[in-house]
């Protein structure tokens, strides 16, 4: 095995917003926007067969 790609960063931008409805109910919108970091991956790994581990970055 060698190593393809190796970089650190957020993948996948995430939102969440709750909105309140005229009837007192709440409705969560989610939107997951992908990154340049998302797409280097994929370009990366296209036509290969790899195995993937990801680790958190602790902050």
């Amino acid at each position: 095995m060698r190593e393809v790609f190796k970089k650190e960063g957020i993948f996948v931008e995430y939102e969440e917003k709750v909105v309140e409805l005229e009837n007192g109910d709440k409705l969560v919108h989610t939107q997951e926007k992908p990154t340049k970091l998302w797409w280097e991956l994929k370009e990366a790994l296209k036509g290969k067969r790899v195995r993937v581990v990801v680790y958190e970055i602790e902050e």
